[in-house]
């Protein structure tokens, strides 16, 4: 039985949207000889995962010749807001306040980047206001 399709991009359809977001558009041969110069990808396989990001409605195609031409169609900040919305859902009880608290504590921050970001809070918080 197959397995149902992801809500989230996997590292693979994510490693293609970064080829059409670098590129802008291009055919699955071009898109398997970019992911091949970082590991060996076999043509199939990136057609096959065409047919997926299609399904999900990530990517579109025109026809040029015999060849699909694919692009884009979310754009990476979508992606990453996507990404993140998911994050916070199954992790963070959809709070941001509970990322950034863990953040905070998790990781080694010195006091001048926390400075920063709470600069850069106290700017979107006033942004916000009407």
């Amino acid at each position: 039985m197959a397995r149902p399709a992801s809500g989230t991009l996997t590292d693979s359809e994510r490693a293609i949207l970064d080829v059409l977001w670098d590129k802008g558009e291009a055919s699955v041969r071009e898109v398997a000889d970019v992911l091949s110069q970082h590991k060996p990808v076999a043509y199939t396989t990136v057609l096959t995962m065409f047919g997926v990001l299609s399904k999900k409605g990530l990517v579109t195609h025109r026809t040029e010749g015999r060849a699909f031409i694919y692009r884009p169609a979310i754009t990476r900040e979508d992606a990453r807001a996507q990404a993140l919305q998911q994050l916070l859902r199954q992790f963070f009880g959809g709070s941001p306040d509970v990322l950034a608290q863990h953040l905070v504590s998790e990781h080694d921050i010195d006091a001048a980047r926390l400075a920063a970001l709470r600069t850069k809070l106290d700017a979107a918080k006033s942004r916000r206001k009407p």
